[in-house]
């Protein structure tokens, strides 16, 4: 009980600043953070493992590269807010915004660690959406709040590796954008 209680002091919300900086500098400091949400009343937390910086429109992966749509309206907002979508008619994915408003930025949340006891495989962005609960319903929804947020433990320095990101062979030179950021496990 006293190990959870100081895990827990440990813990802070991240805020609206933490997220006003670039997607390349969010999604590797998301690494190692806890996602947190209530889902069918269960409280269910994991902790973050693999993320990917979307860097704006010049961004060819990024889906502000196509100009400001119904779908992407949230990413030229504030940041702190999720940018949600469908794809291949099966999936959601749950982004967060970065970077002031204006300069459409986000981060993809695609792997995450279970805590707590909870079993779940949350090995992909659309696993761990769906897991959390999260639909097109929680576009726009502010992850500064109470109902979908991030705690960072300020004892936990995860190592990362970086490499280019996954599923955007389409984005040219941005194909091979060093983006993707995965906590190293094991021995370098």
């Amino acid at each position: 009980m006293l190990a959870r209680q100081v895990v827990q002091r440990n813990l802070r919300q991240l805020n609206r600043r933490f997220f006003n900086r670039g997607a390349e500098l969010v999604a590797p400091d998301l690494v190692g953070a806890v996602l947190v949400r209530v889902v069918a009343g269960v409280l269910r937390q994991a902790r973050i493992i693999e993320t990917e910086a979307y860097v704006g429109a010049h961004d060819l992966a990024c889906h502000a590269s196509k100009g400001r749509t119904h779908r992407t309206q949230v990413m030229f907002g504030p940041p702190g807010y999720a940018y949600v979508y469908f794809i291949y008619g099966m999936y959601y994915m749950l982004n967060i915004v970065t970077a002031p408003a204006g300069n459409p930025q986000a981060v993809l949340l695609r792997a995450a660690l279970p805590l707590d006891g909870w079993e779940a495989d949350l090995s992909g962005p659309g696993k761990l959406a769906r897991a959390f609960g999260i639909t097109l319903m929680d576009r726009g929804l502010d992850v500064t709040g109470s109902d979908l947020y991030v705690l960072k433990n300020s004892r936990h320095h995860p190592r990362i590796r970086i490499t280019p990101r996954i599923g955007v062979d389409y984005a040219g030179q941005w194909r091979l954008a060093p983006l993707r950021f995965i906590e190293q496990v094991g021995p370098p």
